[in-house]
């Protein structure tokens, strides 16, 4: 019984930081485009650089 009186408020806590943590990732635009990286895989890599044109 003396267990709980721990790790009752230790789950509060932590329910709080993890819903902490879902709104700034919200706020802060990490679900604005969910589509574009999923697209972006099957796009080809740009060509290599020349490397003569970046000799002095």
């Amino acid at each position: 019984m003396n267990s709980m009186f721990l790790l009752i408020p230790l789950s509060l806590v932590l329910l709080a930081l993890a819903v902490a943590a879902f709104f700034w990732a919200v706020h802060s635009g990490q679900f604005d485009d969910l589509d574009s990286p999923a697209y972006r895989m099957l796009m080809d890599d740009p060509p290599p650089a020349d490397p003569e044109e970046h000799e002095p």
